[in-house]
């Protein structure tokens, strides 16, 4: 699948789900880079403003298989990877397996769950696969996790930690619609939920074609130097206590390819690791209690490092 054929797929695959989320083009092109890129999704955001229509809508647009794991405080760890139970007629042991056998599993209010539950995603996140009583098993591939969370200072979340939040290649955050949006989605919501009408667009087969061309996706020494030193950056910031590993490092190179597969192109650019900075990195950085106080973020810092970090002038391509 050459570059223009990839991006005219995943036009295909936007608009289906701009019909179920109008109004962010750019939320839903952050969605399909982790699609691309095999990596996992978390948004954050306030109640009622998309999250679940967004993960829905993406797992309906696309002919593979889908799961839902909705989260709550007495969700046990065997509900998402399954459980071994005796059967008397046969006298063995026949393993039920948990949600997270899907192609996209969609973890709703993700850290409304317990931290020991939340635990049960870490080998299957990294490894695509499940271990349960000494038995591994591997989930079906293509494997995304699309988890929607509540801000943390909400009744009833628990912070998600940072072992679990390195495992998603992007956050990304919803915001609330404009005007024009909103009534847009009054008009198309009249009659029940577009996301569930949805018919998919693409098949497993595609998307395994979008993985392989996003590995060819051409990566410039200079750029690759650059990518490395803006994640490097993270680690001796001011008001940063702990910066990224070289898992980020990782991590944004496979957003960068994907970006970049998007917008048809076989190259990336320094735009590219411009507008994926944020999202990869900010939800890795652990800040000081000092600039806590002060009310910075993680984005902030990350655009602020963007800044001081020097552009590759060479062509990337």
């Amino acid at each position: 699948m050459n570059p223009e054929q990839a991006r005219q797929l995943l036009q295909r695959i936007q608009e289906s789900v701009e019909l179920a989320l109008q109004g962010k083009p750019e939320v839903i092109r952050l969605a399909l880079t982790c699609l691309v890129a095999e990596g996992h999704l978390l948004l954050e955001d306030v109640p009622g403003v998309g999250k679940t229509t967004l993960a829905r809508a993406i797992a309906r647009s696309l002919d593979a298989t889908s799961g839902r794991i909705q989260f709550t405080p007495d969700l046990l760890p065997s509900d998402i990877t399954g459980v071994s139970v005796y059967n008397q007629g046969t006298g063995q042991f026949d393993f039920h397996p948990g949600g997270i056998f899907a192609n996209i599993v969609v973890a709703d209010e993700i850290n409304r769950a317990s931290p020991k539950t939340q635990a049960a995603l870490l080998e299957v996140m990294e490894e695509r696969r499940v271990t349960v009583d000494a038995t591994t098993r591997d989930v079906p591939r293509p494997f995304l996790v699309i988890a929607t969370q509540n801000p943390v200072d909400m009744d009833g979340t628990y912070p998600l930690p940072e072992a679990q939040l390195d495992r998603f290649l992007l956050r990304a955050d919803i915001g609330y619609p404009t005007l024009d949006a909103e009534v847009e989605i009054l008009t198309a919501q009249a009659r029940g939920s577009v996301a569930d009408s949805l018919q998919p667009v693409a098949s497993v087969k595609d998307l395994r074609a979008l993985t392989v061309a996003a590995l060819d996706v051409h990566v410039a020494p200079l750029l690759q130097r650059y990518l490395v030193e803006v994640v490097a950056a993270t680690r001796s910031m001011p008001g940063v206590l702990l910066g990224a590993s070289p898992r980020a490092s990782l991590a944004l190179l496979r957003a960068c390819r994907a970006w970049a597969l998007i917008h048809g192109r076989s190259y990336i650019v320094p735009e590219d690791v411009k507008v994926l900075a944020v999202p990869v990195l900010a939800h890795r950085l652990v800040l000081t209690p000092e600039a806590e106080l002060q009310g910075r973020t993680q984005g902030q810092l990350v655009e602020q490092l963007l800044r001081s970090v020097a552009v590759p002038q060479t062509p990337a391509a």
